[in-house]
């Protein structure tokens, strides 16, 4: 097979959204303009990768739109990531690892990372420039303030040989690698992981207040293709 697969893990009970609203349903299973944030997350992967695994949490069936293979997740990010890794056939060349709570990342933002890929990187990541200061605190200390020239925030989709995949995610003597994103463990094994350019309008939905702005995104995107 070969080509270019991408898991979608929509795995997480998003539980700050669900108390902020006082609903039950997660964030990623909630409309965005009238198409559920998972949907969007699904077909941006469908358009621009040739095979998409689903990763939804233990008991949650998928009524969306047709993917190549639906897996439950782990207790953690990276439990989900691996169950969805094992699914993926071996001949894979890359693999593509995206939120499916960042539901506006564009298939160009897919192709971008997996052109780094293939160009020799062990791993692509979209970042943006920090706008902010950036303090290091210990409590209510600050201890440092970092430069912020050097500082970029990341998103997903992010791209990856599938072997350096692979063996960053391989458990070790009963211990799973952990990390808040999957760039970290490739760091961690000394791969190479470049930063491409990311998308301000690639907001992640982790509060109430991030679908409002993901909606006048939107918004604004349609009048500025509209006649």
């Amino acid at each position: 097979m070969g080509g270019v697969w991408a898991i979608v893990v929509a795995a997480g009970r998003g539980e700050r959204f669900a108390a902020e609203g006082d609903v039950s349903t997660a964030k990623q299973f909630v409309e965005l303009d009238g198409v559920r944030i998972v949907d969007r997350s699904v077909h941006a992967a469908r358009r621009a990768c040739d095979g998409v695994v689903l990763v939804l949490g233990p008991g949650v069936t998928w009524d969306g739109a047709p993917v190549d293979v639906v897996v439950a997740g782990g207790v953690t990010r990276s439990d989900s990531v691996r169950a969805g890794l094992a699914a993926i056939p071996d001949d894979v060349e890359v693999i593509a690892v995206h939120d499916a709570a960042r539901p506006l990342a564009s298939p160009a933002l897919f192709a971008s990372v997996v052109a780094a890929v293939r160009d020799g990187a062990d791993a692509a990541v979209p970042g943006v420039r920090v706008a902010d200061t950036i303090k290091r605190v210990d409590g209510a200390r600050v201890v440092a303030t970092l430069v912020r020239d050097e500082l970029v925030a990341v998103q997903t989709p992010q791209a990856f040989r599938a072997a350096a995949l692979r063996a960053a995610h391989a458990v070790t003597n009963g211990v799973a690698p952990d990390a808040s994103d999957d760039a970290a463990l490739v760091e961690a094994r000394g791969g190479v992981v470049i930063v491409v350019e990311g998308e301000p309008s690639n907001v992640k939905i982790t509060t109430r207040n991030d679908l409002v702005v993901a909606r006048a995104t939107l918004d604004a995107s349609a009048s500025e293709h509209s006649p």
